[in-house]
């Protein structure tokens, strides 16, 4: 029996790594992914972007904003003129913290009354904002120890987290899992489309046909693209039902622009399809892809937290551009105006991923 089962054994083991590719999914790309990940991934908050309205304008109210960027976690990199601009700065999510003094800041200081600092952030993602806001707080508990006006108590802090006033976690993490399970019905169900056709020797039959490469691919893609939709509107009706969130925005625009987001994923999807040999690998490889496109994407920590050498190559994961866009829509409300950035990297990745797997299969049996 041991020697039957030593045969074995061997067998399997040359079976398994006689591929190239396998050896390099098995032995690299954990390697690559575990470096890649031990420095992208991170709940630490630091480097704020940060606007400033500073309608006081007065050596108190510099030294205020001196004394954030000092602490080392606030950094100005924007500066408004106006009230107007606010609703524009958090729609588009340019900055990720505002700080706003009123005008008669100083006065009310030197009067001994109280002198009101706000500070605004992004409630999309709970987590992070709440960070900010203690940060904030520990900033104005320092500038009040240093300054013999404000020693006095009479400044005061108010915070306040734009689009989710509670700070509740649902916001945040519901419509990104929207993303999640919608990436991974459509990878999972299109990635062993054609390989399966090449195990069962079906795929010879399509070969004769007249149909052409594109023509096979959007058939292969259409069946899976109404699934994800399905799915896509069950998990909408759970949001909405069970945890309460409403689509503030467009469903029109909503469900448009998933569907470039699942025509990407399917496109992805059956390239692995068209270059694997068995629907092992097929799907392995895309339990390998799924991996790095979703903790990258900003469902569970946030981009800008990242690398930013890391951020540069996260401009191809699909997955990113439609977290920023489901939670536009779905929480924000916004719509094309602040949402094309994403919108356009969405179509040039769904094209591009599309028109690779259809130049990578051929109707020929070699």
């Amino acid at each position: 029996m041991l020697l039957r089962l030593k045969q074995m054994l061997i067998k399997e083991f040359l079976q398994a790594l006689r591929d190239p590719r396998m050896r390099i999914v098995i032995f690299i790309v954990p390697i690559v992914q575990m470096t890649v990940f031990a420095f992208a991934l991170t709940t630490d908050v630091t480097r704020i972007s940060t606007a400033v309205l500073d309608l006081d304008n007065t050596p108190a109210s510099r030294e205020l904003l001196s004394t954030f960027t000092a602490s080392g976690y606030f950094e100005i990199t924007e500066v408004l003129l106006s009230q107007r601009e606010i609703d524009a700065v958090m729609d588009e999510g340019r900055e990720r913290a505002l700080i706003h003094i009123p005008a008669g800041f100083a006065q009310d200081l030197a009067a001994g009354t109280t002198a009101r600092v706000q500070v605004l952030a992004d409630g999309t993602d709970s987590n992070s904002a709440s960070i900010i806001f203690g940060y904030a707080t520990n900033v104005l508990n320092g500038y009040i120890l240093r300054t013999p006006a404000a020693g006095q108590g009479a400044v005061e802090i108010e915070t306040r987290a734009w689009y989710n006033p509670n700070l509740e976690s649902k916001y945040y993490f519901v419509p990104g899992l929207i993303a999640v399970m919608v990436l991974v019905i459509s990878m999972i169900l299109t990635c062993v489309a054609i390989v399966r056709e090449k195990e069962i020797g079906t795929i010879e039959q399509v070969m004769v046909t007249p149909i052409t490469s594109l023509e096979f691919i959007l058939g292969k893609t259409f069946p899976y693209a109404v699934i994800s939709y399905i799915v896509m509107t069950l998990m909408l009706g759970i949001a909405m039902l069970v945890f309460g969130i409403r689509v503030e925005g467009s469903w029109l625009l909503l469900y448009a622009l998933t569907g470039i987001y699942i025509v990407g994923n399917l496109g992805l999807a059956l390239f692995i399809s068209v270059t694997a040999e068995t629907q092992q690998q097929a799907v392995l490889t895309v339990f390998l892809f799924m991996m790095p496109l979703v903790l990258l994407s900003g469902f569970m920590f946030p981009v800008h937290n990242m690398p930013v050498v890391v951020q540069y190559f996260d401009v191809l994961n699909p997955m990113r551009w439609f977290i920023e866009v489901v939670r536009g829509v779905v929480i924000k409300g916004v719509g094309v105006d602040v949402l094309w950035p994403a919108i356009l990297m969405q179509a040039v990745l769904a094209t591009a991923f599309i028109l690779l797997a259809a130049s990578r299969f051929k109707k020929t049996l070699a």
